[in-house]
C-alpha cells in the first residue's frame, strides 16, 4: 500500500527523517487493543507493541499510541510483532478526560482532519452534549462537521435546525439518511484521498451503518435502536481505521455515554466564541456572568439574543475545565515525580556497582 493513501505526505516524512537512519520504518495505527496495536506500513499490516523505553518515558495515558497516529517501527522479526519506537508529534487529536474517576486523558483519534460529528433527529438531538462535542473538537484543531442522521424519520427538520444554528458557529451542518443515501453526496468533500475523518457520537445515532455505506462494504455490525428511546447498544467496540476504495480515510470510534473535558479552553472559547466576545464588554474583568451588575452576557439574555440555557452550559464547562485541569496537572506532576524517584534509585545502583 502506498504510504500516500495512508495520509502520508511530505509533512510526516520530514518529522520521520530523525528516526531513518537507525533502520525504523513508518506506520500508522489502524487499530488499538488492551495491550497491543495493529499497524499499516508500505509493504505490510503487522501487530505491534509499545517498545520499553517508550512506556517507561510516557508520562499520562496520552503518550501512548493512538488510532490515526503516526509512528516509527522496529520492523517484526519472523511472526514477532514490530516495535513502536515513538510517536511523531500529532497535528491534531480528539481528547477527551478518560470515562470514570481517573483523571487522565484519553486520544480518541489523532491526526484528523474533520471530525464528523453525528447525532440523530429524533430523541438523541441534545444540544448541550453537541456543545461538548464541539468544544473538544475545536480545542483537537480539527474541523468539526455536525451531521444530522435518520433524515427519513423526520418530517420537518427545520425546529432542530434552528436551534443548531445558535450553538454551531463555524461548523457545517448537513441533514443526512444513512439508510437511504440522502445527503450523502453532501459529504463528499471530506473524504478525499490523504485527508482523514473521524466519526463520534452517541451509540444508536447510525455511525457504523454510514461508514458501511462510505466503505460499500459491511465493516462494523449494526443493530437496531429501542423504539421507545432511540437508544442504541454498542457495536462498535474499539476505535479502528479505515480506508475508502476511491481515497479517504475514516476513523470510527464506539459510542460515548461519558463525554468529559480535560484541557479545553481553546475549544471552549472557540464553541463559545459569541458569549466569549459579550464577555470582553462586562464591567468586571472577573465577571461569572450571573448576577454582577454591567454583565454584558446576562444583558443579552435580557434582550433575548442568548438563551439562559446556553449561559448556564457555558459556564459548568468553565468550572468543569478548571476543575480538570488542576487534577490532570497535579497528577502529571505526580507522575513526573515518581519517574524521577525510580530513574535516580536506578542511577545510585549503577554508581555503587
Amino acid at each position: 500500500m502506498e504510504l500516500s493513501r495512508l495520509g502520508w505526505n511530505d509533512y510526516w516524512q520530514q518529522r520521520f527523517e530523525p528516526f531513518a537512519a537507525d533502520g525504523l520504518i513508518p506506520g500508522r495505527i489502524v487499530a488499538e487493543y488492551k495491550d497491543m496495536y495493529r499497524a499499516n506500513t508500505a509493504t505490510m499490516e503487522t501487530q505491534a507493541e509499545v517498545a520499553g523505553k517508550l512506556r517507561h518515558d510516557a508520562v499520562r495515558r496520552s503518550d501512548f499510541p493512538a488510532v490515526g497516529d503516526f509512528v516509527a517501527m522496529r520492523p517484526p522479526e519472523g511472526d514477532g510483532p514490530a516495535i513502536i519506537q515513538a510517536v511523531l508529534p500529532r497535528r491534531t487529536a480528539f481528547i477527551r478526560k478518560a470515562a470514570g474517576k481517573s483523571v487522565d486523558e484519553q486520544v480518541v483519534a489523532a491526526n484528523i482532519d474533520t471530525v464528523f460529528i453525528m447525532t440523530a433527529l429524533d430523541y438523541d438531538f441534545n444540544l448541550r452534549r453537541l456543545e461538548r462535542y464541539l468544544t473538544l473538537v475545536w480545542e483537537g484543531g480539527a474541523q468539526p462537521v455536525v451531521l444530522l442522521n435518520k433524515a427519513d424519520l423526520c418530517d420537518d427538520p427545520s425546529p432542530l435546525l434552528n436551534e443548531l444554528d445558535q450553538i454551531a458557529f463555524g461548523a457545517s451542518v448537513h441533514i443526512i439518511s444513512a439508510r437511504t443515501g440522502e445527503g450523502l453526496d453532501e459529504i463528499d468533500q471530506y473524504l478525499r484521498p490523504g485527508l482523514t475523518v473521524g466519526f463520534v457520537g452517541s451509540s444508536g445515532v447510525g455511525k457504523s451503518t454510514l461508514l458501511n455505506t462510505l466503505l460499500g462494504r459491511e465493516a462494523q455490525a449494526t443493530r437496531e435502536v429501542r423504539a421507545d428511546d432511540s437508544r442504541g447498544r454498542h457495536t462498535t467496540t474499539h476505535r479502528q481505521l479505515f480506508i475508502r476504495p476511491e481515497g479517504g480515510i475514516i476513523i470510527d470510534t464506539p459510542g460515548m455515554r461519558e463525554l468529559q473535558l480535560g484541557k479545553a479552553q481553546e475549544g471552549v472559547e472557540k464553541a463559545f466564541a459569541e458569549i466569549e466576545s459579550l464577555a470582553r464588554h462586562c464591567r468586571f474583568r472577573d465577571c461569572e456572568h450571573e448576577n454582577e451588575r454591567g454583565c454584558a452576557v446576562q444583558e443579552a439574555v435580557q434582550r433575548g439574543d442568548l438563551t439562559a440555557e446556553r449561559v448556564a452550559s457555558y459556564e459548568k464547562l468553565r468550572r468543569e475545565l478548571r476543575y480538570a485541569e488542576t487534577r490532570i496537572d497535579k497528577n502529571a506532576a505526580l507522575e513526573k515525580k515518581r519517574q524521577d524517584r525510580i530513574a535516580n534509585k536506578a542511577m545510585k545502583q549503577f554508581k555503587t556497582r
